[in-house]
């Protein structure tokens, strides 16, 4: 008789249970045949090295193959830019300010020394090495020397740079008659590379319950479950920065902007966000959210615009994600991050968010790239992500959801837009 397959989630939990269950009984002590939970940690180490191998590539080839494919006018185009930047200033300025006041991450302070045996983190209290309070040394740094570096040093930002210049490049390629024959086969290659990127991160993503199993008995072998208190506090603040985005900030815009009522944009784009919710994809979540747009009264134009096209840059959900993680991070080992560093991990989780709608757990593979950004020791990294994780189930819903009322909203905006256009036109 053939199993069921488990959702994601589903096989997660049941690695925490597990996990804790080892954790509980055997301590730091052996398992069987001198195997201990420390071994059991080289699992999420494993899991988190292989996640750093491929999201690189990955958010070159995503970035690659959205310019390649994006059918849009200069107009328009830059018009979904401009309110896309301007809801994820939004997003990130919410998220510093409920991390930099709550500050969830010092509940952790004193453990994560305790969990990786590095005695002295909790103690630090200066940022990273080499941080700098000058906006201009750090652009300087996120542009190479080579262009290897950045996929050596797993430089998200540098690499996204990298991507948008080979990007325009390609796309000019393939609209100049003497080398469109060229550039076209380039693209093939781009979008090849893309899904077999795709492929291997989904048999990745597939082991990831084995990791947090690993990862969740050696915490509770050697620190107990109080070691997992603080996550509540991190899952609670995160919810609270996703709630203030998507059910303030989005509905007060759709309304006071675009002209459409709570209850339009709630009520006639239910069917997308309970969707986003279930499916936990906002690029699957796309048929339905169109289908809500036309209910509303959006023209095809501008719901595809941002549905179809803007689901690439609409990651405000992973932004959050990414820059509040980073920083409970940080928290918890006494970094005291300037206002100078904190940008430099939102602009990580920015440009990591760019291009990745529909990959399976986009959030948990491109956060090993923003906590490098963030300077964070890579024995933490390697550690904590599969901690984080635990949670990390009903968080990515969540991000499916304010992705998806993204998505919805810059539509509206666009339309609104559109529509005030038509005056001066005539």
């Amino acid at each position: 008789m053939r199993l069921p397959h488990l959702p994601l989630y589903v096989r997660v939990l049941i690695g925490v249970v597990l996990g804790s269950t080892v954790g509980l009984i055997f301590g730091t002590g052996e398992i069987v045949l001198g195997a201990t939970t420390e071994h059991l940690n080289q699992l999420g180490i494993l899991v988190i090295r292989l996640l750093k191998m491929l999201a690189v590539p990955l958010v070159l080839f995503a970035i690659l193959d959205a310019i390649a494919r994006t059918e849009v006018s200069g107009r328009m185009g830059g018009r979904l830019i401009v309110i896309c930047l301007f809801n994820v200033s939004i997003a990130f300025t919410i998220g510093l300010i409920l991390m930099n006041t709550i500050q969830p991450g010092l509940e952790w302070e004193g453990r994560i020394s305790e969990i990786t045996g590095m005695p002295g983190l909790g103690e630090m209290k200066q940022a990273p090495a080499g941080t700098s309070l000058s906006p201009l040394d750090n652009f300087a740094k996120w542009i190479p020397e080579t262009a290897v570096q950045p996929f050596a040093e797993n430089n998200v930002i540098a690499v996204v740079l990298f991507a948008i210049l080979i990007g325009a490049a390609l796309r000019k390629t393939m609209r100049t008659p003497a080398t469109a024959d060229a550039g076209n086969a380039v693209a093939k290659v781009v979008e090849g590379g893309y899904h077999m990127l795709m492929l291997m991160l989904t048999w990745v993503v597939e082991i990831v319950p084995f990791a947090v199993f690993g990862v969740v008995a050696f915490v509770v072998g050697k620190a107990g479950l109080d070691a997992f208190s603080a996550l509540w506090g991190f899952l609670l603040v995160i919810l609270l920065g996703f709630t203030i985005h998507a059910g303030g900030y989005y509905v007060l815009m759709a309304w006071i902007v675009g002209r459409k009522s709570p209850r339009v944009y709630l009520g006639k784009g239910a069917n997308a966000i309970i969707t986003g919710l279930s499916t936990n994809s906002s690029l699957a979540t796309v048929p339905v959210t169109l289908d809500c747009l036309d209910k509303m009264g959006v023209s095809q134009e501008s719901a595809r615009l941002s549905a179809c096209i803007g689901t690439n840059l609409n990651n405000d959900g992973i932004t959050l994600y990414e820059a509040m993680a980073a920083l409970f991070l940080a928290q918890g080992l006494g970094y005291d991050l300037s206002l100078s560093a904190q940008l430099t991990i939102v602009a990580a989780s920015m440009m990591a968010g760019i291009g990745i709608a529909g990959v399976p757990e986009a959030g948990l593979i491109v956060l090993p790239l923003v906590l490098s950004a963030a300077g964070l020791p890579e024995p933490v990294v390697a550690a904590m992500i599969p901690v984080v994780f635990v949670v990390d189930w009903i968080l990515a819903r969540c991000r499916t959801v304010v992705n998806v009322m993204s998505d919805m909203l810059v539509a509206i905006l666009l339309e609104r837009w559109r529509r005030n256009d038509k005056p001066e036109q005539a």
